[in-house]
C-alpha cells in the first residue's frame, strides 16, 4: 500500500496562500480561531485517518456489508471509527456553540474531510452523512425535533441519513410514490413506500438510523410542489406510559422543554425494515439499503418544517453534498496519483529513448515523459479540482457571516460554480483513477495494488447527488440566467481580476492571454445557446452536459491561473529547497492544464455553435 495518500504542503499551500481561510477570524463568529486552530483540526484528522482508516482500506473493500437477519452487518473496524468522530466532535463541530459545536468554517472542516476521504472513502461518509441530516433539522425543524434527534446524532450514536430515491424516481423526485397520511396530531403522519440506494440506510454500528425522508402528503398537490420532509427514524421514541399510541410525545410550543428529556423512554420499532443491501463496484465499505416502509401501516414520521416544502429544504443538504461529492472524488483521486507516483518513482522499465545502450541499467519509469504526462494529468486535475473546491467553501464561510448584497454575491458565486465543483472532479478523476492503473500496468489490474480500488470508488461520484446531465440542466438551464445573470457577471468579474494580477508578471502573461481568450470564446457560446431557449428548448438543452464540461474546463484553468501568481510571486520572493521544488511543481503543472486540457474545449466550443441537432432528431427505433 502506497504510503502517501494526500499532500500535506498542497493543502496548506491552497488555505493559507491561495485563498487566506486566516482572514475567516476577523469575522465575530470565527473569532476565536486562529491558523493554529486550524492546524490543529488538519492534524486531528490526519492522525484519525492515519490510525483508523488507512488501514482498513483493502480490508473495508474486501469484506463488504452483508444483510443478515434483517440487519446490516459492517466491518467491526468501523465501530472504533464511529465512537471516535462522535467522541471527538467531528459531527456537529461546524455549528455554534449554542448548539455544542465548536464554529470551525466549513473551509477547515472540507479540508479535514478530504484527509478522511483520501485514506478511505467508505469509512469517511458514515459521519458526514450524520452532520448533514442533523443540519436539515437544526435549520428547519421544531425545538421538539432538535431536542429528540440531534443529541445521539452529534455523539454518533444515531446515525444520520437522506432517503430520497426510489425504484421508479431517481433524478426525478416529482414522481416519488411515497406517501404521508395525517393522524391526529398535525405534525405527526404515516408513512409508507420504499426507497432504495439509500447510504448508511441500516447498519450495526449505530443505536438508530434517522432518515430525512421525502414524501408526498395525500390530498396535496402534484409533482415537486406537493413533496414534504419527515424524519423517519428506524426506531422511534416512545415514552413509557404513553405506549397506547407508541408515538412521539406530543408536540409542544418550541419554548416548552421537551418532556421526554425527564422522564423514562425506550427506543420502539418504527416499521421501518431493511429489504436488501446492493453489492457495488466500488465504495463497498459503506453499507447501501434498500428500505421498505410502512409495510404494516405503522411506520411514523414527523414534519420537519412547513407541508409541500420538502424538496426546497432538502437541497440545503443535497448543496453541501454536492460540493462533499467533488471533495469526495478528488481525494480519491489524489489518493490515487499519490499511489501512482510512489510506484513510478521505484519501478525500473527501460531506458531513455535517446540512449540505446541496452547494457546500462534500467531507469524508473517516472524518467518517460508518457509517465510523466499522466502523473501531469493527475496532478493537474486532482489539485485544480481541490482549489476549486478549498475556494467554494470559502465562499460558503464568507456567506454565512456577511449581510445585503455582500452576502447575495458570495451566495451567487456559490450557487454558480456548485454545479462544476461536483461535476468536473467527478467526471476527470474516473479518467485520474484510470491513468493510475495504467502507470502501473499489469500490476494496476491486480487487486496487490490499492489503484484498482480508487478505479472503483472513483466511478459512484457523477452518478449520485444529482447526475452529470441533471448538473448540465442546472447549470445551463438556471444558474446561468439566474437574477438576470448576475452570477455569471460576478463569476467573469473574478476571472478578469485573477487575468489583470497575472498580466503583472511576465512568465504568466501567456496564459493570462489564453485564458481571456477562452473566456471569450465562452461567452459567445454561452449567448448563443441561450438565443435558442425561446425558440426550442429541447435543442436549447440538448448538448447542456457538453456546456457544463467547456465551462468546467475554464473554471479550472482559472483556478491554476490563481494557483500560478502564488507560486510565481513565491518563487520570485527567494523560495528555495522543497518549497522551490513545490512551486516549480506549481508552475508546471499550470502550463501542462494550458497546453494539454484547456485546449480540448476548442472541439467542446465547435460543436455547441453547430446547428447540426443530431441527438434530437434520433430516433430510438433507428439504434
Amino acid at each position: 500500500m502506497a504510503t502517501q495518500f494526500y499532500s500535506k504542503r498542497n493543502l496548506q499551500f491552497l488555505l493559507y496562500e491561495v485563498f487566506d481561510a486566516q482572514s475567516l477570524t476577523q469575522y465575530e463568529y470565527y473569532q476565536d480561531h486562529a491558523r493554529e486552530t486550524f492546524d490543529m483540526v488538519l492534524d486531528s484528522a490526519e492522525q484519525i485517518a492515519e490510525k483508523y482508516l488507512k488501514p482498513l482500506l483493502t480490508e473495508m473493500d474486501r469484506k463488504e456489508p452483508q444483510l443478515v437477519d434483517g440487519k446490516i452487518k459492517i466491518h467491526e473496524g468501523m465501530f472504533p471509527i464511529l465512537k471516535k468522530f462522535g467522541e471527538d466532535g467531528w459531527i456537529n463541530a461546524g455549528f455554534s456553540y449554542d448548539e455544542g459545536g465548536q464554529q470551525i468554517p466549513s473551509t477547515v472542516l472540507g479540508a479535514a474531510a478530504f484527509i478522511f476521504q483520501a485514506a478511505n472513502y467508505s469509512s469517511s461518509v458514515f459521519p458526514f452523512l450524520t452532520s448533514g441530516a442533523a443540519n436539515l433539522i437544526r435549520s428547519f425543524g421544531s425545538e421538539e425535533l432538535k431536542n429528540t434527534f440531534t443529541p445521539k446524532m452529534y455523539t454518533g450514536e444515531w446515525q444520520g441519513t437522506m432517503a430520497l430515491t426510489e425504484p421508479d424516481a431517481g433524478s426525478s423526485l416529482s414522481d416519488i410514490t411515497t406517501t404521508a397520511e395525517p393522524t391526529e396530531n398535525e405534525n405527526i403522519y404515516k408513512i409508507k413506500g420504499q426507497k432504495i440506494y439509500i447510504s448508511a440506510g441500516d447498519h450495526d454500528g449505530c443505536d438508530n438510523v434517522i432518515h430525512l425522508m421525502l414524501a408526498k402528503i395525500k390530498g396535496g398537490p402534484a409533482g415537486a410542489k406537493g413533496i414534504s420532509l419527515f424524519v423517519v427514524p428506524q426506531k422511534r421514541l416512545e415514552d413509557i406510559g404513553d405506549r397506547e399510541s407508541g408515538l412521539l410525545s406530543e408536540y409542544r410550543t418550541p419554548k416548552t422543554e421537551h418532556r421526554t428529556t425527564n422522564i423514562e423512554h425506550r427506543l420502539t420499532n418504527n416499521d421501518v425494515i431493511t429489504a436488501g443491501v446492493y453489492h457495488k463496484m466500488g465504495y463497498k465499505g459503506a453499507p447501501i439499503a434498500h428500505l421498505m416502509v410502512g409495510s404494516n401501516d405503522n411506520t411514523f414520521g414527523y414534519l420537519v418544517g412547513e407541508p409541500h416544502k420538502g424538496l426546497s429544504y432538502m437541497f440545503q443538504m443535497m448543496n453541501e453534498a454536492r460540493i462533499g461529492v467533488g471533495m469526495n472524488a478528488a481525494a480519491i483521486g489524489t489518493a490515487a496519483f499519490y499511489a501512482s507516483l510512489e510506484y513510478a518513482k521505484e519501478r525500473p522499465q527501460g531506458r531513455v529513448i535517446s540512449d540505446k545502450d541496452i547494457t546500462k541499467p534500467q531507469v524508473q519509469i517516472i524518467r518517460h515523459a508518457d509517465v510523466k504526462r499522466m502523473l501531469l494529468f493527475q496532478k493537474a486535475v486532482v489539485e485544480g479540482s481541490l482549489s476549486l473546491l478549498v475556494h467554494c467553501s470559502m465562499l460558503s464561510d464568507l456567506a454565512h457571516v456577511t449581510e445585503g448584497e455582500e452576502k447575495e454575491n458570495y451566495d451567487l458565486l456559490l450557487d454558480l460554480l456548485t454545479p462544476i465543483a461536483k461535476t468536473y472532479p467527478s467526471e476527470m478523476c474516473c479518467l485520474t483513477t484510470s491513468a493510475a492503473v495504467q502507470i502501473l500496468g499489469g500490476a494496476g489490474y491486480t487487486t496487490d495494488f490499492p489503484v484498482e480500488q480508487f478505479y472503483r470508488e472513483a466511478r459512484i461520484h457523477p452518478i449520485h447527488e444529482g447526475t452529470t446531465a441533471i448538473h448540465g440542466l442546472d447549470l445551463l438551464g438556471r444558474k446561468i440566467i439566474l437574477k438576470n445573470g448576475k452570477s455569471l457577471t460576478l463569476l467573469v468579474a473574478e476571472i478578469m481580476k485573477t487575468i489583470e494580477q497575472a498580466n503583472q508578471h511576465e512568465t504568466l502573461k501567456p496564459h493570462a492571454a489564453t485564458l481571456m481568450k477562452y473566456l471569450g470564446k465562452t461567452d459567445t457560446v454561452t449567448k448563443h445557446l441561450l438565443s435558442l431557449a425561446g425558440k426550442d428548448l429541447e435543442i436549447f438543452l440538448s448538448d447542456a452536459t457538453l456546456y457544463l464540461e467547456l465551462f468546467g474546463n475554464v473554471t479550472i484553468a482559472w483556478q491554476w491561473l490563481v494557483q500560478g501568481i502564488k507560486a510565481t510571486e513565491a518563487l520570485q520572493a527567494g523560495a528555495s529547497g522543497d518549497d522551490a521544488n513545490f512551486y516549480q511543481g506549481k508552475i508546471h503543472t499550470l502550463r501542462y492544464f494550458y497546453e494539454y486540457e484547456l485546449v480540448k474545449v476548442e472541439s467542446l466550443m465547435k460543436r455547441l455553435l453547430s446547428e447540426d441537432n443530431v441527438t434530437v432528431e434520433m430516433r430510438g427505433e433507428w439504434f
